[in-house]
This record gives structure tokens, C-alpha cells and sequence, in this order.
């Protein structure tokens, strides 16, 4: 019973070991292990242990305190009963360990699961972060390109506006010379209205005399 339970405690403590440092893949071994311990027909089976060495702690101490109590009554301790009270002892001493290991190991496996999930959802969030960094720097791009875009189209607006105003410009001056040309015209037209009605009395006047000349002579 002591060698095997040895056994165990030694096990035990290479298991726990392995979960608290990593060595290369014998974690992934370790939790794999305790993970199929776990599963199926394990729980009952490592309660129907867990309950059997609890029985024989409380029996092994139960002796212990019996064998003091004996030794007390009588004032000595025979040698029977010191090799019986170590020998309980040191069983009782081992099985606490025992159960004390597998507690030991459930929380240790359990915490690692935590933070192995954690570690996932954390690398996930970070990928996120990463996808989001990435359309927010394409999104700026596109900004600056747009920005980049709008000042290209507003320096050819102005451009336009600059062209419109001097096209506009021209068209007034142009207007302008057409009016003045218009008024010339007019002008021209009136002074040449006059020459003919002077150039008509001319010829009236110029027929009076011929026939004034003609009647004297």
C-alpha cells in the first residue's frame, strides 16, 4: 500500500510539475491526460478513489489517535504500537498528499485552460485590432487621395472661374465696341440723311437758277 501509494504521489508531482513548467510538448501531454481523466467515465471514477482514500486517511487517523491514546493510558508505548503508529502515519501522510496533489493538478489544469482561452481571445482581439488598424489606415488613404482629388478639381474650377471671368471680360468689351460701332453707324447714318436732303435743296436750288437762266435768255 506505501509503495504504491509513493507511486502515486510521484506521479502526481511529475504531472503538476509538467502543468506549472513547460517542457517542450509534455504540457500539451499533461493536459491531454488529465483532460481524458475528466471526461467520460473519469470524474466517478476519480471520486470513487478520492472517497476510498479519504475513508482510509480518516481510518489510518484514527488509529494514529487511538495508539496515542493507548500509549497515554498506559505511561508507554510498545514497540508494536510505534512501528503500527508510523507506519499509519506515514500512510496518512502520503494520502494527504495524494489528495492534496490531485487538487493541485484539477486547479492547475483548469487555470491553464482559462488562460490558454484567454490567450486565444486575446491573439483573436489583437488580429482584430490589427484588421481594424489596416482599414483605418486604407480609409485615411483614401481621404488623402480624395483630399488630393478635390484640390486638383478646386484648382481647376478655379481655373475655369479664372477663364469665365476673362471670356466674360472680353464679351463686355466686345459688347462695348459692338455699341460704340452701333452708335457710329448711327451717327453715320444721320450725317448721311443730311448730305442728301442738303444735296437735294442743292438740286432744287440748282434747277431754280437754270430755270431762271433759261427764262431770261
Amino acid at each position: 500500500m506505501i509503495q504504491l501509494l509513493f507511486l502515486v504521489v510521484l506521479a502526481e508531482a511529475a504531472v503538476a510539475l509538467l502543468l506549472m513548467v513547460k517542457v517542450g510538448p509534455l504540457r500539451e501531454v499533461a493536459m491531454r491526460g488529465v483532460e481524458q481523466a475528466k471526461t467520460g467515465k473519469g470524474p466517478a471514477t476519480v471520486k470513487t478513489l478520492a472517497c476510498t482514500l479519504s475513508v482510509i486517511l480518516m481510518s489510518s487517523v484514527a488509529s494514529i489517535l487511538k495508539i496515542q491514546n493507548r500509549g497515554l493510558k498506559l505511561g508507554t508505548v510498545s514497540p508494536m504500537d510505534q512501528v503500527l503508529w508510523r507506519t499509519h502515519l506515514l500512510e496518512a501522510s502520503l494520502i494527504g498528499f495524494t489528495l492534496f496533489l490531485a487538487f493541485a493538478i484539477d486547479r492547475l489544469h483548469h487555470y491553464l485552460r482559462k488562460l490558454i482561452t484567454l490567450r486565444k481571445a486575446a491573439n483573436t482581439s489583437r488580429e482584430e485590432v490589427e484588421k481594424l488598424q489596416m482599414e483605418n489606415c486604407s480609409i485615411r488613404e483614401k481621404e488623402e487621395k480624395s483630399s488630393g482629388e478635390i484640390k486638383k478639381l478646386q484648382q481647376e474650377i478655379a481655373k475655369l472661374n479664372g477663364s469665365m471671368k476673362k471670356l466674360k471680360s472680353e464679351s463686355e468689351d466686345h459688347e462695348k465696341k459692338a455699341l460704340e460701332a452701333e452708335a457710329h453707324v448711327n451717327a453715320l447714318q444721320k450725317q448721311s440723311e443730311e448730305l442728301l436732303l442738303e444735296y437735294d435743296r442743292l438740286l432744287e436750288d440748282n434747277q431754280i437758277l437754270q430755270s431762271k437762266l433759261h427764262y431770261k435768255g
